[in-house]
């Protein structure tokens, strides 16, 4: 028989390509990333209790991990942002050897990194091709409501993106 850990561990282990979507999505380097990562898996552990599988689990864990990730945007925003030195100069001398698909990749996260946090959730949620009522269900909206602001968050994205290109 398993343990509620091993139920809770094979969870996040079939699911965890939306937790790494999420943090993707809203941090910016690969030591944000994993850190808001271990934030997400304990917020998840954190609140399984209430997991009352009234919804799917992929779209209770959406909730959780973008509500963890705007929650530790905001703080970042308010705090002082540093660069390290090592950082700043594989920056500059980086070369720019990638292939157009992942070009196009970049300044897609790129221009989304310009949206509201809601906008960004929104997105992320689109792109993963959630049904309407599932995207309405995670963020807290009504279905209706998730369509008109999808359709204008795409406008608002093709607009931005055209500054990268």
């Amino acid at each position: 028989m398993s343990t509620r850990q091993d139920i809770f561990a094979n969870l996040v282990d079939e699911n965890q390509g939306i937790i790494h979507k999420v943090c993707r999505t809203y941090a910016d380097s690969d030591e944000e990333h994993k850190d808001m990562f271990q934030e997400v898996v304990l917020q998840l552990w954190s609140s399984f209790d209430s997991f009352k599988e009234e919804s799917k689990f992929s779209t209770w864990m959406y909730r959780v991990a973008l509500n963890t990730a705007i929650t530790l945007f905001r703080k970042k925003k308010k705090a002082i942002t540093t660069t390290e030195i090592e950082e700043y100069h594989s920056h500059q001398y980086k070369e720019i050897v990638e292939h157009d698909k992942q070009e196009e990749i970049d300044i897609l996260y790129k221009s989304i990194k310009q949206l509201t946090e809601i906008e960004r959730a929104l997105v992320l949620l689109y792109l993963e091709e959630k049904p309407y009522k599932e995207i309405a269900e995670t963020i807290g909206i009504t279905e209706g409501n998730a369509r008109v602001k999808i359709n204008r968050v795409k406008v608002k994205l093709k607009e931005i993106m055209q500054q990268w290109i």
